[in-house]
Parts: structure tokens; C-alpha cells; sequence
């Protein structure tokens, strides 16, 4: 039996939100994440993960919306098929890969 594994998780950043929305395009390039539909105008992004061994992609809802000026807020809400028997082997995997864009978000930035 399959069903929808759900995470979400925002962060606020310190930069604009043309320098955090141009910086949000890179890191799904450098993560090779497919970018599946993209809203400039809103500012979202829908994305697929790369599957697993014994794991199933997630897909990735991105949103990100000005705060002020000069602060950003991002959010990530992902979705993850697994079965009965992928959810013991996936279990926090798609945790990881929102960790994992959040720090290569981070990294961008800095540079």
C-alpha cells in the first residue's frame, strides 16, 4: 500500500528575494533536481528529487516571499510516495533533502 510521506519546513534569510530566487534556481541545478514547473512572477517552483536505491523521489513545492527589503522567507513543502515496505529504508530521507537544499541555499548565498 502506497500513500504520500508530507514535510514541510521555512527558513528566513537575510537577502533580497531577487538575490534568494536567483540563488534558488543554481542550487536546484547543482543539485540536480528536475524543475518540473516554475512561477517567476510568484515565485514557485515545483522540483523532483532524485530517487534512491531503495527510495522514491519527492517532489518539492518552493515558495518564497519578501519579508521587507531586505529579508526573505522560504518554504519547502515536499511529498514523498513510499510503500510499507520503502518507508522503513526512507524513513527522514526526505528531511535530508531539504536539509541538504537549505545548506547548498546557504552556500550560494555566501558566495
Amino acid at each position: 500500500m502506497a500513500y504520500l510521506r508530507k514535510e514541510k519546513g521555512t527558513i528566513e534569510i537575510p537577502y533580497s528575494l531577487s538575490k534568494v530566487w536567483s540563488a534558488i534556481t543554481k542550487v536546484l541545478t547543482s543539485l540536480e533536481f528536475d524543475t518540473e514547473q516554475i512561477d517567476d512572477k510568484a515565485h514557485h517552483i515545483k522540483a523532483k528529487t532524485k530517487s534512491g536505491l531503495m527510495s522514491w523521489s519527492s517532489v518539492f513545492i518552493i515558495a518564497a516571499e519578501s519579508v521587507d527589503e531586505k529579508n526573505t522567507r522560504v518554504s519547502i513543502a515536499a511529498d514523498t510516495p513510499v510503500t510499507t515496505i520503502t518507508a522503513m529504508f526512507d524513513f527522514g530521507r526526505t528531511r535530508q533533502r531539504m536539509d541538504l537544499f537549505f545548506t547548498e541555499l546557504a552556500k550560494q548565498l555566501a558566495s
